[in-house]
Order: C-alpha cells, then structure tokens, then sequence
C-alpha cells in the first residue's frame, strides 16, 4: 500500500534536521514500542505515525493510521488512557531519522497536532533497558536495568514518567503515591531503578533517560496476593 503524503502548515521548523527533545537510540533488528500521549479532546480524532520524509518543506509519510499494521509499524489507540502506542519491527539502520506521533486535526486553519521523535539505529545502542516491560503487584517492587555507552557514563541519569512527564535522580526519592524510587548509578555502563511499595497508579509508561538520550518502558501493576490466614489451633 502506498504511504500518503500530508503538509502540517504549523510549527515552523527552526531546529536542525537531527534535533529532538526526545531522542531514541535503538538496536538493528529489534522492536520498540513508543507512547504517544494526547489531549482528552482529541480521543475521536485518527491518530498516526509518520516519518518525516521531508524536514525542508514540513511533510512527513505517514507510515501507519491508529489501530492499524502496515508493513514493519502498528498504531494501537488506547482512547481511555489517552494515548496510543507505536510499534516498530525489524528496526534497520535506513530507519534512522525523525518521526511523528501525530493526531488529526483536518483543515488548512486547524493544522495537526504532533510531538518529534528522533529515532537511530545502530547495532549499538548508545542506551537501553534490558526489558522493554516490567510487571509487579500492590505493595511489592520492581527493578529495572538500564544500559549506557562510555560516552554517557558523565552525564545526569534518571528515571521518568511519560504523564504526567516527572523525573527522578540518582538517590532516593518518595513518589506522591506513596511508592518509592530509588536509582543506582554503577559509574560503568549501567544505572538500576527499583521502584518499591508499588500503587496501581503507578502503571504506565516509563522513560530510561541520561543526556539528550531516552528508552520507553512500561509498568504494569496487578492487585495483591490475598493475605494468607494461619490457623494455629487452640
């Protein structure tokens, strides 16, 4: 199926071609799947991702409608939490290149909505997670690991929610739900999250970050285990 062409007329593009506030860097052959958050309002409108194809005149190729698969990429919306999630496959390095989560607005006066994501595929990532989603219950833990290059061993690491957008430091930080994080820089080629005393508000969607560099992770948070009775006898 031919990839459709759209012109945004807004947001007028002053940065380089390279630049984005949120940077990708992703493994040759793997799989990411990226959150794309929007506004209540926008919940009946068509949500896409696209590739901007051509940064100098503003356009970009829309490579996948929401709730759809075309080749490597799937457009999943979530209408009740306010996001959909896109899904890249088969990462190649011709994949390299700047992105958009976009949500349709039609009309030359009410110009789409989008967020720039700059995505490159290297053989090496500069940062990763070692698992791309994470599992726990109602007051327990989980632990993340996420994995730097050298070149990054300087810079600031930390660990953030996608919405809304909050980010933690190196140390030991109590959440307003009342769970806890604490992060662990290793000073090599890795920082560890622990994330203890787990709320269902917690669930969602998580960013590794360190530098202009970000990884997406999702948290899932299931009910507790029954608590468990002893009958000692009389």
């Amino acid at each position: 199926m031919d990839c459709l062409l759209i012109l945004l007329l807004i947001f007028p593009r002053t940065e380089s071609r390279r630049w984005s506030e949120r940077q990708l860097s992703l493994q040759t052959g793997g799989t990411v799947t990226i959150p794309c958050h929007y506004d209540i309002k926008y919940i009946h409108h068509k949500k896409y991702w696209c590739y901007d194809a051509k940064a100098a005149f503003n356009y970009c190729e829309i490579l996948a409608y929401g709730n759809t698969t075309q080749d490597r990429v799937t457009v999943t919306d979530y209408p009740a939490q306010s996001l959909f999630t896109v899904t890249m496959r088969d990462l190649q390095s011709g994949d390299t290149g700047m992105y958009w989560c976009a949500v349709e607005i039609g009309g030359k006066s009410k110009p789409d909505v989008k967020e720039d994501i700059y995505i490159t595929v290297t053989s090496v990532p500069d940062l990763s997670v070692v698992e791309g989603s994470v599992s726990g219950q109602e007051r327990g833990s989980v632990s993340v690991q996420c994995l730097y290059r050298a070149g990054y061993q300087n810079e600031q690491k930390q660990w953030c929610r996608s919405k809304p957008w909050s980010c933690y430091k190196v140390g030991r930080t109590s959440t307003s739900q009342n769970s806890a994080v604490q992060i662990s820089d290793d000073g090599r080629r890795s920082f560890s999250v622990e994330m203890s005393g787990l709320q269902k508000s917690d669930a969602g969607w998580y960013w590794c970050k360190t530098g202009d560099l970000q990884v997406p992770l999702h948290l899932s948070v299931s009910d507790a285990p029954p608590a468990t009775i002893t009958n000692t006898g009389s």
